[in-house]
């Protein structure tokens, strides 16, 4: 056995002689001597030594086995996965005018019909929950919550037919938020909201006003405080080059609001993207890796949970997924509806498989199977890339981002 191509190096400036290793394939995190590093690398390593390795994916028989590996990924997973994670579109009426909107303009305003939603439940019983598969199902916009008819006529018969099985969710600006709705729909199944909060209020109310103008900001912190007891609240925020400063105020006032670490689930920020605003379209903006580092420090300095570095699947490569439009046109992402070209069929008329544009396997290629980071990226982001070059025509490279802030993540992680 011999050391992964896709493990990283860090100095260990607490112990010289050692060295932190990270591996691209499982997240795991190990400090070795640079005697056993050696080792591994040569393919010398004891027994002992080798054994732990290898369990964590640090070793590999050889370099065409582990291309092999590579190439087999998304095949293994699929073939041993038992859920489907479902995005919902109920509808593209939003009661709030965020100038970076990636949706804006992509379809016409409408709702789900009661004829889609029917058809809906019945794929999703008949192809995950009858399986004895875990569905978990977003419930998106626009904003849901102008529909709770909707949401109440979806996740009832699946939480009846599926019990346990059905985890439904909520994606919401968070202006709707009340406690008697809320109530209603926790029976049903629905256990958790995320809302988006873009900074504190002077900043959150220009990115994410009403249709008239006014903010949202204090709406949405009242929603909140309403149904924290009921259901998980996850709190993201869309930062941009000149906001993402503003971030660290954010998580100062919702301490001072009582919304701690113990009261929300996760909190996560990430750039915006495309639109018809200022989102970053590459990952390669030197801006992005400072902001995403100092951000991680500012959550964990005030306890909030951060995500540990390690392998990524996108629900383009996941067979199971769907995101599925309010008229039923159903997309592997739901970042891509509305464009043309990346329908994967219709709840009406069935699925016809993943559509060529999405480059699903576009990472395919030497320079990728070269790379350490390949587990960690896969070609990157394909919404990303269609914002950059107005089409999936190549990856979403991210190493450089990742050369950039992957020691401090790791390091923190351990």
């Amino acid at each position: 056995m011999i050391l992964s191509r896709y493990v990283k190096e860090f100095p260990s400036p607490e112990a010289p002689d050692q060295i932190l290793l990270f591996s691209c394939r499982t997240g795991a995190v190990v400090r070795v001597s640079r005697a056993t590093l050696a080792a591994a690398r040569a393919g010398t390593l004891s027994p002992t030594a080798a054994a732990t390795l290898e369990r964590h994916r640090f070793l590999t028989p050889d370099r065409a086995t582990e291309r092999e590996e590579m190439l087999a990924w998304f095949h293994r997973i699929n073939a041993d996965r038992r859920r489907a994670g479902m995005v919902a579109v109920l509808t593209r009426r939003c009661n709030l005018a965020c100038p970076y909107c990636f949706e804006g303009g992509q379809a016409p305003e409408g709702d789900m019909s009661e004829e889609t939603a029917d058809l809906l439940v019945a794929m999703i019983g008949r192809e995950y929950l009858t399986k004895g598969w875990r569905v978990d199902l977003d419930f998106y916009g626009g904003e849901p919550l102008l529909r709770p008819d909707l949401i109440r006529r979806i996740a009832t018969p699946l939480r009846a037919a599926g019990g346990e099985l059905f985890h439904g969710h909520l994606v919401s600006n968070g202006t709707l938020l009340e406690r008697t709705v809320m109530a209603e729909l926790v029976p049903l199944g629905i256990e958790s909201v995320k809302v988006t909060l873009d900074g504190p209020p002077h900043v959150h109310d220009r990115h994410r006003p009403y249709g008239g103008g006014a903010g949202s900001f204090r709406d949405i912190l009242r929603g909140m405080g309403e149904v924290a007891d009921l259901v998980t609240i996850h709190v993201g925020g869309n930062f941009t080059r000149e906001s993402w400063r503003e971030y660290p105020a954010l998580l100062d006032l919702l301490l001072a609001e009582g919304f701690t670490p113990a009261r929300l689930g996760t909190v996560r920020f990430t750039p915006a993207v495309g639109g018809k605003g200022r989102g970053c379209v590459t990952c390669e903006e030197p801006w992005l890796a400072e902001a995403e580092l100092t951000l991680r420090e500012e959550l964990v300095k005030r306890g909030f949970s951060v995500a540990k570095p390690g392998p990524f699947s996108c629900m383009i490569d996941l067979a199971s997924d769907l995101a599925v439009d309010a008229d039923g046109s159903c997309y592997k992402c739901p970042a891509f509806m509305g464009h043309a070209g990346y329908a994967v069929g219709t709840l009406r008329d069935g699925l016809h498989g993943i559509a060529p544009a999405y480059g699903h396997d576009i990472w395919q290629k030497d320079e990728c199977f070269d790379c350490a980071w390949l587990p960690m990226c896969f070609g990157g982001c394909r919404f990303m890339k269609l914002a950059e070059a107005g089409a999936v025509d190549g990856v979403s490279c991210l190493r450089e981002y990742l050369d950039a802030t992957l020691e401090t993540t790791v390091r923190q992680a351990a």
